[in-house]
């Protein structure tokens, strides 16, 4: 590397007394907040379990009902199943949340499977990691809303025709909610969350003691039983279909192992138990609901949802306890997607950290929070929900095969984790970029955990992507792969530049320039081009002004107003006989470029046309836009604009 000489440079710091003006967005996301403010953002446990858990909880509002559907079939006889396969995925539950639960004392930065995989199975699976998650959570948000507007339309039917926009309205609320930050997105829908907790206690609680007492009965009117295919016959690739339609009970899982950065110290400890509580609840709701279904004869319906027939068998019809509870169901479906826009833009965050997603998004907006990220997750939520017209059903397959490729991997980089620590001495220590690796003892059953998740997961994936294939799956499973493919492409473009840009082998400014070449071009002589003509002089004594001819009686005009205004400075007037601007300019610098001196700067002067209103834009051409856009593309050519303004210059003539 050169090492320029040592001169001695300046630095001053000092800090900005510029505080944002009000504004109406103030009004809808709060105040700006200081960056000092940044601590006093994380969250408790209690708000925790709102923030990240919503998704999880709120899977069991439909797991169920899509374990019915594909059961249905093979005849209502088949609704026995549904309790057993319940259970099937409670188990897969607990290994997914052992294993979560170790990754996030592993890894207290927050991360999950990328930050696991990236550490300890390299880029290519970090990245397949991060392309299933992040797409993942965009089909939370489009799924989750679009089951919550289902539990309206189930109390409401008239609704049915307006499901869209409000679908597309809820993730939009949410947005705004969001963009306030995490702790008052957090404390605005706690109270939610934890009424729907209650609601759903009280229901599956009464519904099993009237079940155990003998007076909870069958559902009243059910409704008409929606068949998406017929088969005559339980197989066990039905079976199958059905535990992987079961298992979307478990996204969200990983969620807090992300969004460990937004707890309170000791944040490990606090997202561990937090998990714990989310795992607990969500096992017991799903087994409650998926028990009783069996019970009452519930069936599924795309007209009526299966936490509908329940809540109004157990409080014996639509009265306030049943509306309570849709309610509730409906708010933490849509609330649900509150998990995504949490994660989501942390996620997308240390993607572009590591270079692999554009820089934008690891910008923090006025409340701390990465506010890009948010409003990308809105945007194409908003369109998954109308390209699929606000339909769980349809949703449903596009859903789950990412997570559970995340829980994959994510389980895999846990069991390699341990096998390192396993093979370090006493007192060794590897520093990698999301932890610290030390012997521990017990590593051989940690491995053992993480490395039979990963194989459980991996099967579900595998069942998943087989049987709901047909159904859409191969979207995400072609999907996938092109993400990766464009992340790749977008961390390739990074590092050239880098590269480019890269101080290694650079030797220094020249000490002096030997030649400064100014070209102006002009369409025209007033006052801006005489302000422009004062500012290229101040640059160079070696100025030429450029006028394109595209009119004999104009470029007349031109020439003899230069004659007396111009301060001596040459002229030089390209005829275009087909009219053309820009091109002929363009090879007139391209001639100056390529016989230009060694050490010598171009510069293009460009007067750029400023009206008093911008409205006024609309009555001009616009070629300095045009000609700028231009020059930039061209090498060894510095492009300086030199705005004057209409009003600013008439207020000066009245003077």
């Amino acid at each position: 590397m050169l090492i320029p000489e040592n001169h001695q440079s300046e630095v001053i710091r000092r800090e900005s007394e510029y505080k944002p003006p009000k504004s109406l967005a103030h009004w809808f996301i709060g105040r700006p907040l200081h960056t000092a403010d940044a601590p006093h953002q994380t969250i408790g446990k209690a708000v925790g379990l709102a923030v990240f858990a919503s998704d999880a909880l709120s899977s069991t509002a439909y797991a169920t009902q899509e374990i019915l559907g594909v059961l249905a079939a093979a005849g209502t006889l088949a609704f026995g199943y549904v309790f057993p396969i319940s259970i099937a995925i409670v188990i897969l539950l607990a290994i997914v949340t052992i294993s979560y639960e170790q990754t996030i004392h592993a890894y207290p930065g927050g991360g999950g499977a990328y930050i696991v995989a990236r550490d300890n199975l390299g880029e290519g699976p970090a990245q397949t990691a991060g392309a299933a998650l992040l797409t993942d959570y965009i089909l939370t948000v489009a799924v989750s809303v679009s089951s919550g507007v289902a539990q309206i339309i189930s109390a409401y039917p008239n609704l049915f025709a307006y499901r869209i926009p409000i679908a597309v309205g809820a993730v939009f609320f949410i947005m705004i909610i969001n963009m306030r930050g995490v702790k008052e997105s957090g404390t605005a829908f706690a109270i939610p969350t934890y009424f729907f907790i209650l609601m759903m206690i009280a229901t599956v609680g009464l519904g099993m003691f009237r079940f155990l007492t003998g007076s909870l009965g069958q559902v009243v009117d059910p409704p008409k039983l929606s068949l998406l295919h017929t088969v005559g016959a339980l197989t066990p690739f039905i079976l199958l279909h059905a535990f992987a339609n079961g298992t979307t009970a478990l996204t969200g899982v990983e969620a807090i192992s992300n969004g460990i950065t937004a707890f309170k110290e000791p944040r490990s400890r606090n997202a561990g138990i937090t998990l714990i509580w989310m795992s607990v609840i969500l096992g017991a709701f799903f087994l409650g609901i998926s028990y009783l279904t069996g019970r009452i004869g519930a069936v599924f319906s795309e007209q009526e949802t299966i936490i509908s027939q329940l809540a109004r068998t157990v409080f014996n019809g639509r009265g306030l306890p049943y509306l309570a509870t849709i309610w509730g169901t409906t708010v933490v479906l849509i609330m649900a997607a509150n998990t995504a826009f949490a994660d989501f833009p942390r996620l997308g965050a240390l993607h572009a950290g590591d270079g692999f997603l554009p820089k934008q998004l690891m910008f923090r907006g006025s409340r701390l929070v990465y506010s890009n990220g948010i409003l990308t997750l809105s945007i194409i939520a908003s369109l998954l929900i109308i390209l699929f017209k606000a339909s769980v059903t349809k949703l449903i397959p596009l859903y789950a095969i990412g997570v559970f490729l995340s829980f994959t991997l994510s389980q895999a980089g846990m069991a390699r984790r341990w096998w390192k620590i396993g093979h370090l001495k006493e007192g060794e220590e590897i520093v990698e970029p999301g932890s610290t690796l030390r012997y521990v003892d017990g590593w051989q059953y940690k491995m053992l955990v993480n490395g039979f998740g990963s194989l459980c997961t991996a099967i579900v994936m595998i069942v998943f992507a087989v049987t709901k294939f047909r159904e859409g799956a191969w979207v995400v499973l072609i999907l996938t792969p092109v993400l990766v493919s464009i992340f790749f492409t977008i961390h390739h473009h990074y590092k050239d530049l880098a590269h480019s840009l890269s101080l290694e082998d650079f030797s220094g400014n020249p000490t002096r320039q030997t030649r400064h070449r100014v070209i102006m071009p002009i369409s025209g002589v007033h006052q801006g081009t005489m302000d422009a003509l004062r500012y290229a002089r101040l640059l160079s004594k070696d100025v030429t002004v450029v006028h394109i001819s595209l009119d004999a009686a104009e470029t007349e005009k031109v020439q003899r107003k230069w004659v007396t205004w111009g301060e001596g400075t040459r002229l030089v007037i390209l005829d275009s006989p087909y009219r053309l601007f820009v091109e002929p300019l363009l090879e007139y610098l391209e001639g100056i470029i390529a016989h230009r001196q060694p050490n010598e700067t171009i510069t293009v002067v460009v007067p750029q046309f400023i009206p008093s209103k911008r409205w006024h834009n609309m009555l001009h051409m616009q070629t300095a836009n045009v000609l700028r856009s231009e020059l930039l593309n061209k090498h060894g050519v510095v492009v300086t604009d030199v705005p004057y303004h209409v009003h600013e210059l008439h207020e000066a003539h009245k003077e």
